[in-house]
């Protein structure tokens, strides 16, 4: 019957939601939200569900911060019911007790994001309200606690088991590619051709998680060169006359670019995820493939030599290649982890730094964040779980012999 219930329910949200739009006059929406939470009727839960986002969509930047105070002040747990629920349990830990507890312990705003979500087409536009709470309310105020809510729930509705990898090639959806050229955070694409280039030849590969709930919106995605070695240039790679290679010529998979697509996604990990299951599906793809690295950006490299007070313009290319080691080895925040937001990531990974070049990112870009040195990360299919545990348990950076004995030679060291 819940199953019969939650499919008429559907039926009749998807035939009239576009009739839901509360005229002006309609009831406040904190009203609504507080029907929304006590309804058991799952067709009129609905009908109120879709009249919230529907209300939030068309709010001012004003209007949604009030929304989320509503959602900080008024709809997070009633403390007295915890401590109540919890006495209860520790005199006696019975079943009901502990769904009481676990119910009490629960801010009313999530499950009212639950009951949000059973709206045909819901899910990106909580997205977008996370992307608006992102925005608008700065990390550091007390409002900014419910988007722990928006974690705890996006991090089970997202989680890998829910993803589909999807190749991306020029036979792919137009939306789709338009939406590769948008997203593009690392290497800009500059143009149809530009991305063609970059999903079309042999030895050019792309692929991207998508979500059941947002089916022509990727969630993240990589862009793969196979090459003959590993590269130490990004502009090689991505010159418009470069002799195109044979995939089964190639011996290295280099994942150049990973963009993450969705602002209202912020902090969801899909990256480690992705990097595994695309070498997985090339390595069974092609067999001559045995080495797995990036070619990754230093965004952070030109920050840090400022506050070191070492000016790029004083290093030749063996200097910037031992200056940036040091960086990447060395250089630490507070809490002992590394520095640099992409090295976090890939080390975290279980990668580990393979090498560092100069000139290897010419552009306007590269040369502002890191002077046009960029680095390859490798991952070894045989190391990568000791190296994550070692660096989670103790922030250990891996590093080749060859990028330790850089750090040596460092002359501003």
């Amino acid at each position: 019957m819940n199953l019969l219930s939650d499919v008429l329910a559907t039926i009749f949200a998807r035939q009239s939601r576009g009739k839901m739009v509360p005229p002006a006059n309609s009831r406040d929406i904190k009203e609504l939200t507080s029907d929304l939470l006590s309804t058991r009727g799952e067709i009129s839960g609905m009908t109120t569900a879709a009249q919230i986002l529907d209300r939030f969509a068309a709010m001012d930047d004003g209007a949604k911060t009030a929304f989320f105070e509503h959602l900080a002040c008024d709809l997070g747990i009633d403390c007295d019911r915890v401590r109540n629920a919890l006495t209860a349990f520790e005199e006696t830990p019975s079943q009901a007790n502990y769904a009481e507890f676990l119910a009490a312990s629960e801010p009313a705003r999530q499950e009212l994001a639950r009951r949000l979500n059973r709206v045909p087409g819901a899910t990106p536009q909580l997205v977008g309200m996370r992307r608006d709470l992102l925005r608008l309310i700065p990390r550091k105020d007390l409002r900014a606690r419910i988007d722990l809510d928006f974690q705890h729930l996006f991090s089970s509705w997202f989680n890998r088991g829910f993803l589909v990898l999807r190749p991306i090639n020029w036979e792919s959806p137009a939306q789709v590619l338009e939406k590769i050229i948008a997203y593009e955070a690392v290497h800009a694409i500059h143009s149809w051709d530009d991305l063609r280039r970059r999903v079309e030849p042999t030895d050019r590969r792309c692929f991207a998680f998508f979500h059941p709930a947002m089916p022509d919106e990727p969630l993240i995605f990589v862009e793969v060169a196979l090459t003959q070695g590993i590269p130490g240039s990004v502009q090689s790679l991505l010159a418009e006359d470069r002799e195109v290679l044979r995939a089964d010529e190639a011996d290295t998979a280099v994942f150049y670019s990973i963009s993450n697509c969705q602002a209202g996604l912020a902090g969801i990990s899909f990256g480690n995820s992705l990097i595994k299951q695309v070498a997985e599906d090339l390595a069974a793809e092609l067999p001559n493939i045995n080495t797995f690295v990036t070619l990754s950006p230093i965004p952070t490299l030109s920050r840090w030599m400022k506050e070191q007070c070492i000016d790029p313009a004083d290093l030749d290319a063996d200097a910037l290649r031992a200056t940036a080691a040091r960086f990447l080895v060395t250089a630490k925040r507070k809490d002992g982890m590394p520095y640099d937001p992409v090295t976090r990531f890939h080390l975290g990974n279980g990668a580990y730094i393979h090498a560092v070049h100069a000139g290897a990112d010419t552009s306007a870009k590269g040369l502002a964040e890191s002077a046009g040195a960029m680095v390859n990360y490798g991952y070894d299919p045989e190391t990568f779980a000791e190296n994550h545990e070692r660096f989670a348990r103790a922030q250990e950076v891996a590093a080749s012999k060859e990028v330790r004995a850089l750090i040596q030679t460092n002359p501003v060291a």
